[in-house]
């Protein structure tokens, strides 16, 4: 049985950081001179993020950065302290995904049979799923599944778990909320890891609810999405070039320039050895949602799938408007592929922390 998925919603926090107001940061990561603050520059034009937005930001416009974005002051918070923000903001971003992704549906958010939740930037508990539950109304026995500390790739590993429910109970109906938090994350100090990490990285939510494709329950959108399978690989010889880990301020990334690289080696012999299980090659593919990890990653898997520039262009878009939002990012693409002219089998793609690399199979048709 495949999973349909009935409705898709995203949200984001109130207020952005645009390009230029990010080059501040250089006062914050100890660019104690004009070569490092004029490197700093440099390396946020490049990642191709125009605006970002993060649920730290106080107002829109018309004081300084330090003003907007007061957390972080002149000092280096805690993990402790990062955490107590995330128990604050975290819900209601998931909690608009999911209202918006239910909206799409006739289904009543009582008759959600399972939920899942997927994060990498914070923990609590009890944590989000409650208050999804509470807030919802979901129904007390919802069976709840969280996904945590996967990476960018891990709501591709929330699809898959909602496929196998499905499969197993061919009148479950499930809920997966992804939110993600990673301007809690910013890092001081001069590491080279951190500073990228620090210009690409941003907040954000996207909930999508599926069921079997033996229901009857039909979105109100001009399109569905169908999956058809799932695929995981980890990149041979790859631990050390990407990882995320939780130090006493806050969680840092680990991002290898090597990256790029690795993806570009390895990823056509193995994808195409996934799509032949299905009796499929790369030429049925007519839409691409590649996780906007950066725009070096962007253009290694052009490279090495011999993508034209338009077979990426809703992937640049969702990263020049939005940022990296960790796993909710492939979501935001897949929302706006189905939101545009994009129609036909659909690839999604995604890495992670080890180096490993996700895919899902889907399709989007008229309904």
């Amino acid at each position: 049985m495949s999973l349909r998925i009935l409705g898709l919603g995203t949200a984001v926090p109130q207020y952005a950081v645009n390009q230029n107001e990010s080059t501040i940061l250089s006062e914050w990561v100890n660019a104690d001179s004009p070569e490092r603050a004029a490197l700093i520059q440099r390396i946020q034009r490049r990642s191709q993020v125009k605006r970002r937005r993060s649920v730290l930001l106080i107002n829109e416009r018309g004081e300084t950065i330090q003003e907007r974005l007061p957390f972080y002051g002149v000092k280096d918070p805690s993990t402790n302290e990062r955490m107590q923000k995330y128990r604050i903001h975290a819900s209601s971003l998931a909690i608009n995904a999911c209202q918006l992704a239910l909206e799409e549906t006739s289904i009543a958010p009582n008759l959600i049979t399972h939920l899942i939740t997927v994060c990498c930037t914070g923990f609590h508990a009890p944590g989000v799923d409650f208050d999804l539950i509470e807030t919802l109304e979901l129904n007390p026995s919802v069976q709840r599944t969280q996904i945590g500390f996967m990476g960018c790739h891990a709501a591709m590993n929330a699809l898959r778990v909602a496929h196998a429910f499905v499969e197993a109970d061919p009148d479950a109906i499930v809920l997966v909320c992804a939110v993600e938090l990673c301007s809690l994350h910013l890092q001081y100090g001069w590491e080279p890891e951190q500073v990228v990490a620090n210009t690409l990285f941003a907040d954000g939510a996207a909930a999508l609810v599926a069921s079997g494709t033996t229901q009857k329950w039909m979105n109100k959108t001009k399109k569905s999405l169908t999956l058809w399978g799932s695929g995981s690989t980890v990149i041979p010889n790859t631990r050390d070039l990407m990882h995320w880990q939780i130090g006493d301020h806050g969680f840092s990334m680990g991002l290898s320039p090597k990256v790029p690289d690795a993806i570009a080696k390895t990823l056509k012999p193995w994808l195409n050895d996934w799509l032949l299980k299905y009796g499929l090659d790369q030429n049925i593919i007519q839409n691409w949602a590649i996780h906007p990890g950066g725009p070096r990653i962007l253009q290694a898997c052009a490279e090495a799938l011999e993508l034209q520039e338009d077979q990426l262009a809703t992937s640049r878009f969702i990263l020049s408007e939005y940022g990296n939002m960790s796993s909710a990012t492939v979501l935001f693409v897949l929302h706006h592929m189905q939101q545009q002219e994009c129609i036909g089998p659909t690839l999604a793609l995604a890495f992670g922390p080890g180096l490993c690399a996700e895919v899902a199979l889907l399709d989007i048709s008229s309904n």
